[in-house]
């Protein structure tokens, strides 16, 4: 199943489950201290973004539900923005990764300014689904996020493909703030527009597919910290 608007669609079960515990006030207090002894032993990290005071984000589970993790305040990561890399910048990381990309950082960042997405982003999720171009089907796709099939483009073994690398770097811009920003994708459990990084990836590149969300969050944040200091990888 796919959509213009997906790299990988999922389904997810809204419906509540109504508890098995009675009203006995003493089996509430038994049941939520062998539900705490349980979530102590399995989700340490979900027992410490409870006892946290930082903010929730939602990240779905295969199983079709939702677990809090403690992260970022809702406004860090936002995509939305000018470009925070020269097109210079970018030419040099890409050369520093061999990839086949290299010289093409002006394109990156003039649809950064017309799309008003941080070319940082675009150039994080770049290196994380294909290591910019070098692995994988980017290689024949010159496709920038490895973008599933859909109705009106030409496609290549489920994935968009595209005559040029530009044509591929425009399709991702597009999607990010047609689909996500804009609000015609919604994050599962959550109900709001995807405008930072840990509501876009749940939805980009799901659980449900194979994906880690959280590393493949953290990979993009940490990317994108390195490169506004001026490191370049590799």
């Amino acid at each position: 199943m796919s959509s213009p608007y997906y790299n990988h669609l999922s389904m997810y079960d809204h419906r509540k489950k109504k508890s098995p515990v009675g009203c006995c006030g003493l089996g509430l207090v038994l049941v939520g201290v062998l539900v705490c002894m349980w979530l102590a032993a399995t989700s340490p990290d979900l027992v410490n973004a409870l006892l946290s005071n930082k903010p929730f984000i939602t990240i779905p589970l295969p199983n079709g539900n939702g677990i809090a993790l403690a992260g970022h305040p809702p406004d860090a990561y936002t995509v939305t923005g000018k470009p925070s890399l020269s097109a210079a910048f970018i030419n040099r990381v890409l050369a520093r990764a061999h990839s086949p990309t290299a010289g093409t950082g002006q394109d990156l960042y003039d649809l950064s300014v017309q799309y008003q997405i941080d070319d940082a982003y675009a150039l994080a999720f770049f290196e994380h689904e294909s290591l910019f171009g070098t692995t994988g089907m980017a290689r024949v796709t010159h496709s920038l996020g490895n973008i599933r099939c859909s109705p009106g483009y030409q496609c290549i073994q489920g994935y968009r493909a595209y005559r040029t690398w530009a044509q591929g770097y425009a399709d991702w811009y597009h999607l990010i703030e047609d689909g996500y920003i804009q609000g015609k994708i919604t994050i599962p459990l959550v109900g709001h527009v995807c405008t930072t990084v840990s509501q876009i990836v749940p939805v980009y590149a799901p659980a449900d597919d194979g994906n880690d969300v959280p590393g493949y969050i953290a990979a993009v944040e940490r990317a994108v910290e390195a490169w506004r200091r001026g490191e370049v990888q590799g």
